[in-house]
């Protein structure tokens, strides 16, 4: 069976968690038996096969607004006239409108909503009226619809009353040494974590402005970076500013490095709050890191509760004291093991892809 993969930046995966998924699913698709084309949009890239994928490398108007859109508008061109799958699996509810065109070829397609899109600070104004319109147009089009995560389901339950397969991400559960921190000048525990695209929704600013208020001596290091967020940039950039203790270490795309930050960090601070089952958040699990989460119900499923939680930068500022203060070691310790443990028992690649592998066999059907 031919399936093809739509609408993200795909593989190698060099960018997020979205992309992560493709190369994790796509290459145990292929292992399975499957023929699968992946459609990519990085700039540059020659290669043609990956992991035992046909990637497909297309352009895109490169604007936050069209960027996307318009990569998924020549993919689905390509896959309709030239590829023509079996299955697509379709990610990102803004690329809704291709739903239709894949319709019409009778190329049954599953499109993966992406968390709460139109509540995203870059999209307010027009971008985040046409994510709800697009969130409504996956519901009424798609032949299948994911999410990533049960509480995302319930929401479209309640608005839409359609039911969601509900398929979330994989993470390793890894314990990986700690020979390239000083790369950073870091040593095992002696820091705190946060990763992150710099964006409002995932309340980097308020983290650290909590770390600053705190007593903390270690320090904090904050990895990520925003391709249309710069002002944001500039506002967390300038609170960091004069602190010594904080590192503001910007994207970091080297996935060995990575995981030594996760393994070793005293904590990770998660402040994600409008997505679904966030990848850096399974990954900082899997790596056996204790959460700081932001309080949403994502960060509370995700986590099966298995965390501290904060709600704004004084809550966080009064845990990362009792930390300091030694107060919570034991709490610490013991959130080390359950984030493992849930990483075991609920978030493996293989078990995901049979969710897939399933849904895929669904859609099938429904073509023959």
């Amino acid at each position: 069976m031919r399936i093809a993969i739509l609408g993200t930046r795909g593989v190698p995966a060099k960018y997020g968690g979205f992309e992560t998924a493709v190369e994790e699913i796509g290459k145990r698709l292929v292992q399975r038996g499957y023929e699968v084309t992946v459609y990519c949009r990085n700039p540059g890239q020659k290669m043609h096969d990956y992991l035992g994928m046909h990637l497909v490398n297309l352009p895109a108007l490169r604007h936050r607004f069209t960027e996307t859109l318009s990569h998924t508008a020549l993919s689905t061109v390509h896959a309709v006239i030239k590829d023509r799958p079996d299955v697509v699996l379709l990610l990102n509810a803004g690329n809704a409108p291709m739903l239709k065109p894949l319709n019409m070829a009778g190329i049954p397609s599953a499109i993966h909503l992406d968390g709460l899109e139109s509540k995203r600070e870059k999209w307010r104004g027009a971008g985040a009226r046409y994510y709800r319109w697009a969130e409504d147009a996956s519901v009424r089009w798609g032949q299948e619809v994911i999410a990533d995560a049960q509480a995302i389901a319930d929401h479209v339950q309640r608005k839409y009353g359609r039911e969601c397969a509900v398929i979330a991400y994989g993470a390793a559960v890894i314990n990986p040494p700690a020979d390239r921190l000083a790369e950073l000048d870091l040593k095992a525990g002696e820091y705190h974590l946060i990763v992150a695209r710099l964006e409002p929704e995932n309340h980097v600013l308020e983290a650290v402005h909590a770390f600053r208020s705190s007593t903390e001596s270690k320090r904090l290091v904050v990895v990520g970076s925003a391709p249309y967020s710069q002002s944001y940039v500039d506002n967390v950039r300038q609170a960091a500013a004069g602190d010594a203790r904080i590192t503001m270490a910007g994207g970091i795309y080297d996935q060995e490095l990575l995981d030594q930050l996760y393994g070793h960090a005293t904590t990770y601070i998660h402040g994600h709050s409008v997505g679904g089952t966030n990848p850096s958040l399974l990954r900082a699990m899997g790596a056996g890191a204790a959460v700081l989460a932001y309080d949403v119900e994502f960060n509370r499923e995700v986590t099966d509760d298995q965390a501290l939680f904060w709600s704004d930068a004084p809550e966080l500022t009064a845990i990362i004291d009792r930390i300091a203060d030694g107060q919570e070691e034991q709490t610490l310790t013991e959130l080390r093991v359950k984030s493992q443990q849930r990483i075991a028992d609920e978030y493996q690649w293989e078990t995901i892809v049979d969710k897939y592998e399933s849904m895929i066999a669904r859609l099938a059907a429904s073509r023959s």
